[in-house]
């Protein structure tokens, strides 16, 4: 696989990252079955692997998993829930920062983090706090690099002029393009990596999803109101069109999701998650797929006529996240 920069920051990865959260929650394989998948995921030529302190026993796994391959991978995991939990609310407070750094550290079996993200802002620790807080882990050799999700631009900026941001974290896809109006740029400008969460649309880019499909219970979708069955039936639009895309070029729907979010910036890194060994197959053959400029004029054209409908997130939740 491809290999790309995240900004100016030096940091290389895969031009795919594995996003791991879900070999931990709903339907997640077993524990050897998630071991297996990981390490063939550095066979085929991954080298950034995404978790986070909130993700159950996500961290346990992944450094079990890469614990002999260490010094060939790149680690990205964030901090910023009280005790890593969701529910609890935010916590990054200094001392919380450092706890979590710790914990993390013992938990994936190193003794540094490469890429340590503030899971989401929280509006109750002034950023250059959280910044500084960082940098002394910089300092002291725990974390390599600074990363902010789901953060604003004000927020970004403020961030960076205490320690160099290396990564910001944000869903980003043909079905959520929100960071085109002002992060990209911004991004951009201040020599910022792009690490894009969902970038499969939470799968409704892959063709297999529509307004009939039954989710099972354990679905984090079924609170989505972007997943309801009747807006699903509205944005099928955009699905029908990734899919004649995929048919004019012996392509999956899937791959051209990829292949068009890689197009956007030579610093962009897509990090889609999977169980399942066939679909990190599929999903690495989207790095070998090239777009021309007539392609993405053609497809960017009959994105401007798709409205895509519903929030990504229910109401209660919206709030927490921010900008």
């Amino acid at each position: 696989m491809n290999i790309r920069k995240l900004g100016n920051s030096g940091l290389e990865v895969s031009a795919l990252g594995f996003g791991c959260m879900g070999l931990s929650f709903a339907k997640a394989p077993s524990k050897d079955e998630a071991i297996k998948l990981l390490r063939l995921a550095f066979e085929y030529g991954y080298t950034f692997f995404d978790t986070a302190q909130a993700y159950g026993d996500n961290e346990e796994l992944l450094g079990g998993a890469l614990a002999s391959l260490r010094k060939e991978v790149v680690i990205a995991t964030k901090f910023g829930f009280k005790e890593g939990n969701t529910i609890l609310g935010m916590d990054s407070r200094p001392e919380n920062i450092r706890s979590a750094a710790e914990a993390s550290l013992r938990r994936l079996k190193t003794d540094y983090i490469d890429l340590f993200y503030q899971h989401r802002v929280d509006p109750n620790v002034p950023i250059e706090d959280v910044a500084g807080t960082v940098k002394d882990l910089i300092r002291e050799g725990k974390v390599k690099h600074f990363g902010l999700s789901e953060a604003g631009t004000e927020t970004i900026r403020k961030a960076h002029g205490v320690q160099t941001v290396t990564a910001l974290q944000s869903e980003y896809s043909m079905f959520f393009r929100e960071p085109e109006k002002e992060i990209i740029s911004t991004l951009e400008e201040l020599g910022i990596g792009f690490v894009a969460f969902s970038p499969l649309g939470k799968g409704f880019l892959t063709g297999t999803i529509n307004a009939d499909t039954e989710f099972d219970k354990t679905d984090a979708r079924n609170m989505s109101p972007r997943f309801s069955k009747e807006n699903r039936e509205a944005n099928q639009a955009l699905v029908d069109l990734v899919v004649s895309i995929a048919k004019d070029i012996n392509a999956t729907p899937a791959q051209i999701a990829l292949a068009w979010l890689l197009a956007q910036k030579p610093w962009i890194v897509p990090i889609p998650g999977t169980t399942k060994l066939h679909r990190l197959q599929e999903n690495i053959g989207g790095t070998n797929i090239f777009l021309s400029d007539n392609d993405l004029n053609k497809i960017n054209a009959a994105l401007t006529t798709i409205k895509i409908l519903g929030d990504r997130y229910p109401a209660h939740i919206q709030t927490k996240i921010g900008k």
